[in-house]
């Protein structure tokens, strides 16, 4: 599965918008770069979908641009103009090459959605890997109104117990003594802000669970 980081070169304020380029050509969250839609062309010609995270204004702006473009289908939580398909927690989404159960998470915003694979997290903001406030682990802010740091809370261990733990055996292969059967687990966080990160997901959210459970401000003006 190709993963293009198509606002990874926006020079105004952007969420990160991720190209999955497969049997079903998907862009996760539209960004608000209005360079995106020639970023897009310059990997592909056709757009199958587009899946929200959420639709704060960072990550939904650029949307009717990339419908005029591509008229793909969109998939979101709560309605949109552009919405074709509603989404609901525990659905099941093909991104890519890879199907993706859809894990509701609010606490950053009402309409908050994760999308999770065996080896693959886009998180959108309810975690990150890096941002201006932690390093490897960090959460979306909640000091604004109608967001909730208890509902985030949350929503981080829903994701956790949704996540397929790696590392277990295989019961069948055990059993007969065949060699030890593990799965590596998800590998691959594709958040909403910061950097991509590679490695091990679940001890990246772990982390920013630990954290967001510490009630502290996450920013000093919060």
């Amino acid at each position: 599965m190709e993963v293009y980081h198509v606002t990874e070169n926006a020079e105004t304020f952007t969420c990160n918008a991720y190209l999955v380029v497969g049997d079903r050509t998907t862009l996760v969250d539209a960004g608000s770069w209005d360079g995106i839609v020639d970023e897009i062309r310059e990997h592909t010609d056709e757009l199958d979908a587009v899946v929200m995270t959420h639709q704060h204004g960072d990550h939904v702006e650029q949307l009717e641009s990339v419908c005029e473009a591509f008229d793909p289908e969109v998939y979101a939580y709560d309605h949109h103009p552009e919405r074709d398909h509603a989404i609901e927690d525990g659905d099941t989404i093909q991104i890519g090459d890879e199907e993706f159960d859809v894990v509701y998470t609010p606490g950053h915003s009402d309409d908050h959605v994760s999308f999770v694979s065996e080896s693959t997290l886009f998180s959108g903001d309810v975690v990150v890997h890096d941002d201006g406030a932690f390093d490897y682990g960090s959460f979306g802010r909640t000091d604004m109104a109608g967001q909730s740091r208890e509902r985030l809370i949350e929503s981080i261990e829903d994701l956790l117990e949704r996540m397929p733990d790696g590392g277990r055996a295989n019961d069948a292969s055990t059993a007969s003594g065949d060699e030890r059967s593990e799965s590596a687990g998800v590998e691959h966080m594709y958040a909403g802000h910061g950097d991509v990160f590679h490695g091990d997901v679940r001890d990246v959210v772990e982390t920013s669970l630990s954290r967001a459970e510490k009630r502290e401000p996450k920013y000093p003006d919060e």
